[in-house]
């Protein structure tokens, strides 16, 4: 028990916010999972299914439920925007202590469906077995906001002195939070002076110990199209004079990806690695080993009798995490102009066009890497063909601000009062717009960013699920910290 929190007992933090999501959050976050609250990007008529605005009810219905001392919330919603769930709870501090606020942030926004789930298993069938609870959104984020008025619950309980509190819910997350700076700037007023941030939508290297995300890769997606004919010919009569548009793919994405090694050609969009977050990569990489790359569901495959697995890009785990964190990466998450196997005959296709997701290393400016992006694959066309690309959004990424003497202290006394062991320190690969506005807007704030969403834990993907005795311990510890901010 730290001094600076008189009353403040931990073990019965633990036991109450362990009660909380037994007997309630369990049961509402499965009832989440069930809605297909798909994020706009995957709903365009998201409004009209209203299934954003089922979640976002149910979730101020529940926390207003909950009936928090001095609680007051609101669903707030500017024309044509997804609505955000804002809520308020005052400090129960002496103003002379604490006039800083703290910031609760998560998200109801959910990705879609994706395939390849388990046969018992579904994105929109809720399923709990052994402490894991399937489905989509659960651990990414629905979880969010149930744990925040948990955490805020257990230190009200125990009648410990708090700052004031706000939190921010969206629904727009997944779609890159278009609609959430609007938002931002509608309520700088009464966001007041952030101190700390509270994200709770990111990963743990694993489920031992508390883990802070200290930097996030940006992103830059879009459409890169290929077209060579008004219509398909048969591949005998044109193969050999039409070039095929699937080639002259290749050839474009050759000037940004070296396919032997995956490395993005262009030099601007590398940075270098501040010195601070390669010393904890070495150290992370000391926890976490090669579980870094064993993690991920290789293919497997027999070959003569023996059982080979599909090799990773990198087998060292320091170069495994900065490679997953600090290097810009290029997937295709996508195609059109393919007719399914089945389906398929001897025609020259007259288009290809790939679905581009670029993730780009904390430091480089997402906006002007898409249009140094569009230059790069549209110029000089070979063969005169059409070539495009149609940008579909971007986001900064952000490295975090450095800890204060407090806010260290509070972690690693979090981390072991319910976890026994040492917080530690991971940058993420994914994107949250919010953090890098928030530390605009707000450059001296402390940011507490952390999620559940550890090994095979498998967000956007087949299979995702929440590890509940993991979010039980990152409930208390995130009360606690709260509780220790000066």
């Amino acid at each position: 028990m730290n001094a600076r929190v008189p009353g403040l007992n931990a073990e019965q933090v633990l036991r109450e916010v362990t009660h909380a999501w037994d007997s309630d959050i369990v049961r509402q976050l499965s009832d989440y999972i069930a809605i297909p609250a798909k994020s706009p990007a995957f709903d365009a008529q998201w409004q009209a299914h209203g299934h954003l605005e089922t979640v976002v009810q149910r979730a101020a219905d529940w926390v207003r439920a909950q009936k928090v001392e001095g609680l007051t919330l609101e669903i707030v919603r500017l024309p044509g925007r997804t609505p955000i769930l804002w809520f308020e709870v005052p400090a129960t501090r002496a103003l002379a202590e604490s006039a800083q606020t703290v910031l609760m942030y998560g998200h109801l926004d959910k990705q879609p469906e994706f395939n390849g789930w388990r046969s018992d298993l579904g994105p929109w069938t809720p399923k709990y077995d052994d402490g894991l609870l399937y489905g989509r959104g659960g651990a990414d984020d629905g979880y969010a906001v149930y744990a925040s008025i948990a955490a805020l619950k257990a230190l009200k309980s125990q009648n410990v002195p708090h700052p004031r509190v706000v939190g921010l819910i969206e629904t727009c997350e997944e779609s890159g939070s278009y609609d959430l700076l609007p938002y931002v700037d509608a309520l700088r007023d009464r966001l007041g002076d952030v101190g700390l941030v509270i994200c709770l939508d990111s990963g743990a290297g694993n489920y031992d110990q508390l883990w802070l995300t200290t930097s996030l890769r940006g992103m830059a997606s879009g459409v890169l199209k290929v077209e060579i004919l008004t219509e398909g010919i048969h591949s005998g009569d044109a193969s050999g004079v039409v070039p095929s548009s699937f080639r002259i793919m290749r050839q474009v994405l050759d000037r940004l990806e070296d396919s032997a090694s995956g490395r993005l050609l262009p030099q601007s969009f590398h940075c270098q690695v501040p010195p601070d977050r390669l010393a904890q990569a070495h150290a992370t990489a000391a926890i976490l080993g090669d579980a870094l790359y064993k993690r991920f569901p290789w293919a497997h495959h027999d070959c003569g009798g023996a059982t080979l697995v599909a090799l990773p890009m990198t087998t060292d785990p320091v170069q495994a995490l900065l490679q997953r964190t600090w290097v810009p990466t290029l997937s295709v998450t996508g195609a059109e102009g393919f007719p399914a196997l089945k389906d398929a005959g001897n025609v020259l296709r007259p288009y290809t066009a790939f679905k581009l997701s670029l993730r780009l290393p904390p430091l480089v400016d997402a906006a002007q890497a898409v249009q140094q992006l569009k230059t790069l694959l549209e110029d000089n066309a070979p063969y005169q063909a059409k070539v495009t690309f149609e940008a579909e959004g971007s986001a900064n990424g952000w490295n975090a601000p450095s800890a204060t003497p407090w806010f260290e202290q509070a972690l690693n006394q979090a981390s072991q009062a319910h976890f026994g062991a040492p917080v530690g320190y991971i940058g993420q690969g994914g994107t949250i717009p919010l953090m890098s506005m928030l530390s605009q807007g707000f450059p001296r704030a402390q940011m507490m960013v952390c999620g559940v969403l550890g090994p095979k834990s498998n967000a956007h993907g087949p299979n995702e699920f929440l590890h509940v005795p993991y979010a039980k311990r990152l409930t208390a510890a995130v009360a606690q910290v709260i509780a220790q901010m000066p």
